[in-house]
C-alpha cells in the first residue's frame, strides 16, 4: 500500500517552498504551454499540465534566480530522471532541454490497455504530465512543454528491473536511462511489475505502443524474470517465451522499428565461492540465439550484471538493492531485504551497464549520449558512497510484482 504521508527523512531533502498545483490544458498538437514561476505555483515541488494528448513533448526548462545560487534536479511522470542535479551560481539561469514521453491507457474508443491494480494511480497512465523539481536548492523560472515527433524514441519493454518505480526506495535502470543522453533521444516506458512478455502483450501494452512508435524508432525488450516461472504445456524458454520474442522482433520490423533484446539482470544470488549462480535457466540463452538467427542487438546485460555484482562484491553488493533496516520508511516495522529489486543507486550502476553494452555493439543511439557523461566498465563500478540520490516524497514499502 502506498504511503502517501511525507516521511520526514525524506522531505528533509525536498523542496522548501509554499505550493499549490497548477494545471494547463493541451489540445492543439502545434501549440506550446509554459508555465512562469513554477516553484511558486508547484505542489510539494510536482507541477501538472492537465488533459494532455498522448505523445512526445520537447521540454524547456529555465533553471537558475537572480537572488542565490541553486541546485535543481528534475524528474516527470512516475520518477523518471531527466537531470540528477542542474548546479547554478547567484544571477545565473540555465536553458536546459530534454524529451518526455506521455501516455494514457486509451489504445481506440472502448479498448484501452489492461493496467494493473496498482498501476491505477500511477503517473504514467493518467492523462496528465507531470513534473517533480528536486535537490538541494531547487531553482526554475519556467517550464515550457511543445508537441514534437522529431526525437527517436525508445520503447522500453519489461518487468520490475526495467519499469518506472514511482516510490521510494525502489528504482529501475528504465527510469534513470533518460539522464544519459541528449534532447534527440525520448524514452517511453511501458514495463511493469511481475510482467512477463506473453502478459505484455496479453495487456496490449505493445499494441498500445505501436499506435505511437515510428520508423526508426527503437524497441528494447526485457523479459525471463517472470517468464521463467510459468508452467504449462509449451511454456518455455524455447518454446512460448522465444514465440512471443519473434512477435516483439516482427511488430518492430513492421513499423521500421528497430528491435534490440536486453537480457534479464542477474539477482544478487552469491554462491560460496563469491560468484554469482545463475537464477535464470535457459532464459538468457535464448534471448541470445533467438538475437543471432534474426539478426538483431542484444545487449547482454544478464552478463555484465554478473561482473558488476562480483566486483561489487557480497557485501557491498547489498548497496545497490532494497536492503534497509526497519522504521528507515513510515510504517516498516521490519527490515527490507530484497534481492531483485534495485534502489537509486543499484539502478543507476544498472542503467551504466545498459549504456555500456550500447557501445559494444555500437548502437546507433550512443552518438546521443550527453557530453558529460563517463564512460562505466561494470568491473569497475562506482562507490556507494559518492552517489547522491534526492528522494520523492513518496515511499511504499510493499515490494513490487516478480521476484
Amino acid at each position: 500500500m502506498s504511503l502517501r504521508n511525507i516521511n520526514r527523512k525524506i522531505s528533509a531533502c525536498l523542496i522548501a517552498v509554499a505550493l499549490i498545483i497548477v494545471f494547463f490544458s493541451c489540445t492543439e498538437k502545434d501549440t506550446q504551454f509554459k508555465i512562469m514561476d513554477p516553484l511558486s505555483k508547484a505542489d510539494n515541488g510536482f507541477v501538472t499540465f492537465k488533459d494532455v494528448p498522448d505523445g512526445n513533448y520537447k521540454v524547456h526548462v529555465r533553471v537558475g534566480s537572480d537572488n542565490s545560487a541553486g541546485h535543481t534536479v528534475i524528474r516527470g511522470e512516475s520518477r523518471r530522471l531527466f537531470f540528477d542535479g542542474i548546479s547554478t551560481e547567484k544571477g545565473e539561469i540555465k536553458d536546459v532541454y530534454f524529451y518526455i514521453n506521455k501516455r494514457d491507457t486509451i489504445i481506440t474508443a472502448g479498448r484501452n490497455v489492461k493496467i494493473k491494480k496498482r498501476e491505477k494511480t500511477k503517473l504514467n497512465w493518467d492523462s496528465n504530465l507531470t513534473f517533480e523539481f528536486n535537490g538541494e536548492s531547487p531553482q526554475v523560472v519556467s517550464i515550457e512543454i511543445t508537441p514534437s515527433d522529431s526525437a527517436i524514441t525508445v520503447f522500453l519493454c519489461g518487468d520490475s528491473t526495467v519499469v518506472d518505480q514511482e516510490n521510494e526506495p525502489w528504482c529501475s535502470w528504465g527510469q534513470i536511462i533518460p539522464s544519459f543522453f541528449s534532447d534527440d533521444v525520448c524514452f517511453a516506458n511501458y514495463a511493469e511489475s511481475g510482467e512477463t512478455a506473453s502478459g505484455f502483450i496479453g495487456r496490449r501494452r505493445l499494441e498500445k505502443l505501436l499506435t505511437l512508435i515510428k520508423p526508426g524508432d527503437y524497441i528494447f525488450v526485457e523479459f525471463g524474470h517472470n517468464d521463467q516461472k510459468e508452467r504449462g504445456e509449451g511454456k518455455g524458454a524455447y518454446l512460448n517465451f522465444t514465440d512471443r520474442l519473434k512477435d516483439f522482433i516482427a511488430a518492430a520490423r513492421e513499423k521500421g522499428a528497430n528491435p534490440v533484446f536486453v537480457t534479464p539482470t542477474q539477482r544478487r544470488s552469491f554462491n560460496r565461492e563469491g560468484k554469482i549462480a545463475d537464477t535464470h535457466g535457459d532464459y538468457p540463452d535464448a534471448m541470445r540465439k533467438l538475437a543471432a538467427e534474426e539478426n538483431i542487438s542484444l545487449i547482454d546485460l544478464h552478463s555484465y550484471t554478473r561482473t558488476l555484482y562480483e566486483a561489487m562484491g557480497v557485501e557491498n553488493s547489498v548497496n545497490a538493492f532494497v536492503h534497509y533496516p526497519d522504521n528507515t520508511f513510515p510504517n516498516q516495522d521490519m527490515p527490507l531485504k530484497d534481492n531483485t529489486h534495485f534502489n537509486p543507486f543499484g539502478a543507476n550502476q544498472i542503467a551504466k551497464c545498459v549504456v555500456y553494452g550500447m557501445k559494444q555493439i555500437h548502437l546507433p543511439l550512443v552518438q546521443y549520449l550527453r557530453d558529460d557523461v563517463k564512460d562505466f566498465n561494470p568491473a569497475k563500478p562506482d562507490d556507494f558512497k559518492n552517489f547522491k540520490w534526492y528522494p520523492t516524497p513518496f515511499a511504499e514499502i510493499q515490494k513490487p510484482d516478480g521476484n
